[in-house]
């Protein structure tokens, strides 16, 4: 497989490397532009069920009812997935996935976000000069899952040979570097002996991208350790100090939007945070909002933010939303010339501050019927 040279992404000194993929990757004929998607791409992109499931991975899940949701989880991405390979047709697949059970459609545009995604690098062919499957699902119905599609979108830097700036390009400034956090989940998830273990990067990462790598692997220490506090923060503590801000960031954005645990495994997660609390609810806060957008917020989501985040999941979705960066030219926010401190950071520092500061409104917090 070739490597991507781009100076922009060229290897780090500060992390182990490792290669570029993790999970199967795909097996493509030569002559794949000639052939008909609808009728042959489903089958050779296809993933097997059994890919997503806890107990196929090799995850350390005790708690028979998480490895359930985690399982369902992975089974529903893989849903959105499919659905985007058989129908790429924008308009007809949000109808299909609007067809999942509320509080489950996030991960099905999620999985419909990937599957668009390498649609439009594998047949360029066959639309408008300038335009994207996925571009036009993120201008329709998607918007609203926004956040889930352009993580989607990133699983696949690892699944075939492409190169990240061009994919990061294609999104918002602010938000494209979700993508390269869905590079990061996928690493994590399908390659954790690697990622997790041997605490190993890709080699074409440097700058921010590091970051936003990590974001992501921290999202799937929830998936890989069954959501268990002890597990999570016991790894965490065993990457350098510099990278585990990020971890914390990406664990608690799993907590609020994958869930999946009581009241007092999220304030057992808030203790062992320790000096990353703030980060631990910055993510839980992404999570309020993503949620929020998608009109899907769950028991999960309102947990997390009022252990995490001091007050209810609208107020911390409207938190964020407030302190979101306007939409910037590229040329002043480039994701290609990766400032050192891309507006994406900024908007993350702003809400971990808000909620380090405790109750961002001020007011006390009835929480029902939340446990």
């Amino acid at each position: 497989m070739k490597n991507d040279t781009s100076p922009s992404w060229g290897p780090s000194p500060r992390r182990a490397p490792m290669s570029r993929s993790t999970g199967p990757a795909f097996s493509l004929p030569a002559d794949l532009e000639r052939l008909a998607p609808r009728r042959v791409l489903p089958g050779l992109l296809k993933i097997s069920p059994e890919e997503a499931m806890p107990a196929t991975r090799g995850f350390q899940v005790d708690d028979p009812e998480v490895a359930e949701r985690l399982g369902r989880i992975g089974q529903t991405f893989l849903r959105g997935y499919h659905e985007a390979l058989a129908q790429p047709r924008v308009d007809e697949l949000a109808g299909a996935l609007d067809r999942v059970d509320q509080g489950w459609r996030g991960f099905a545009y999620e999985g419909a976000g990937m599957g668009l995604a390498l649609l439009d690098w594998l047949l360029p062919f066959g639309r408008p000069r300038g335009t994207t499957r996925l571009g036009a699902f993120l201008r329709g119905s998607a918007r609203r899952h926004r956040y889930l599609v352009t993580v989607g979108a990133g699983w696949t830097l690892a699944r075939v040979p492409r190169r990240i700036g061009p994919l990061l390009g294609a999104f918002d400034p602010v938000h494209a570097w979700l993508a390269v956090d869905g590079y990061g989940f996928h690493h994590g998830f399908f390659g954790w002996p690697k990622a997790i273990v041997e605490r190993r990067v890709p080699r074409r990462l440097r700058g921010y991208a590091l970051r936003a790598f990590d974001q992501g692997l921290g999202r799937s220490l929830w998936f890989v350790y069954g959501a268990s506090p002890p597990r999570i923060a016991e790894t965490i503590s065993r990457f350098p100090e510099g990278r585990r801000g990020d971890l914390w960031s990406g664990v608690g954005l799993a907590c609020g939007y994958a869930g999946g645990v009581d009241r007092g495994a999220v304030a057992a997660l808030r203790s062992l945070a320790g000096p990353w609390t703030a980060e631990l609810a910055q993510g839980a806060g992404f999570a309020a909002l993503a949620r929020a957008e998608g009109e899907e917020v769950t028991d999960a989501s309102e947990r997390a933010c009022i252990v995490l985040c001091g007050c209810r999941a609208a107020e911390a979705a409207e938190v964020v939303a407030r302190l979101m960066p306007g939409r910037l030219p590229l040329d002043d926010n480039s994701v290609l010339g990766d400032p050192p401190t891309p507006a994406y950071e900024s908007w993350r520092r702003l809400v971990a501050e808000a909620f380090h500061q405790g109750n961002p409104r001020g007011r006390s917090i009835q929480e029902g019927g939340v446990q």
